[in-house]
C-alpha cells in the first residue's frame, strides 16, 4: 500500500486519514509534535486544514488572522518545497492551500473574509456554496463538471497568487483551487473534499486522481 505523509495540527486529522484509506493509500500522521525532516519513502503528501498561517511567514503584520500555529507552518513548508522539488504528488486543503501559495514567491493571503466560514458540525459534507471550475485545468480533467457544490469552512482566502501557480476553481471573486501545472499532480481547494468523498461522484474523483498519481 502506497505512503502518504499526511499533516495535520490541533485539527481532527480522521477525517482526511479516512478519505485516504476510502482510495487504497495509508495515511502516515506528522505533526509538530511527530514531525519528520524527509518526505523519502513517501509516495506523496497530503496538507490538511486547520489553523491560520502565521502572516509573519508572508511578510504582513496581523490584520485578522487567529490561532496561529508557526511550528506547524515551518514544518509543512519545508515538506511543500520538498515535494515540489521531488515532483512527489501533492494535494492541498483549504488551510494546505494557503500555506501552498505562500510557499510560491509573491503569495499572500486576505486574512479575514465574511460569508465562507459555515460550519455545520453533525453534517460536514453539507454544501454551502457553488466554485466555477476554470476550463483547461487540471481540476477540471479530474472533476469532469464547470461547477461543483462545495462546503466551507474557512475565513482566509488566496490573495496574491503564487509564482508558477494557475487558478483552477472560483467563487465569486474568492480563489477556491490552485494547481502547479508543471508538476506531475500539485492541486489545492479551499473546500472540504474528506468531508464529501461519500456523499458526491465529483469529490470521489480528485481523491481517486491523487491516487493514481502516486
Amino acid at each position: 500500500m502506497k505512503r502518504v505523509a499526511l499533516t495535520f495540527g490541533r485539527n481532527n486529522v480522521e477525517p482526511y486519514a479516512a478519505a485516504l484509506r476510502e482510495v487504497g493509500l495509508e495515511p502516515v500522521l506528522i505533526s509538530p509534535d511527530h514531525p519528520i525532516d524527509t518526505l523519502e519513502g513517501f509516495h506523496g503528501l497530503l496538507l490538511s486544514g486547520g489553523a491560520d498561517v502565521d502572516p509573519a511567514f508572508y511578510g504582513q503584520p496581523p490584520l485578522g488572522a487567529r490561532n496561529t500555529y508557526p511550528e506547524r507552518d515551518a514544518l509543512e513548508s519545508t515538506l511543500i518545497h520538498q515535494a515540489c522539488e521531488r515532483n512527489l504528488p501533492l494535494l492541498a486543503i483549504c488551510r494546505g492551500l494557503q500555506l501552498f501559495n505562500i510557499c510560491h514567491p509573491g503569495g499572500t493571503l486576505l486574512q479575514h473574509i465574511e460569508g465562507h466560514e459555515v460550519r455545520t458540525p453533525e453534517t460536514p459534507w453539507r454544501t454551502a456554496h457553488s466554485v466555477a471550475i476554470e476550463p483547461h485545468t487540471r481540476l477540471a480533467d479530474i472533476l469532469q463538471v464547470r461547477t461543483l457544490e462545495v462546503n466551507s469552512r474557512h475565513h482566509q482566502a488566496v490573495d496574491q497568487i503564487g509564482r508558477g501557480l494557475r487558478v483552477a476553481a472560483r467563487a465569486y471573486d474568492i480563489v477556491e483551487a490552485l494547481e502547479r501545472p508543471d508538476l506531475r499532480f500539485a492541486v489545492a481547494v479551499q473546500w472540504h473534499p474528506e468531508d464529501q468523498i461519500t456523499h458526491a461522484p465529483e469529490q470521489r474523483r480528485l481523491w481517486e486522481a491523487f491516487a493514481q498519481a502516486l
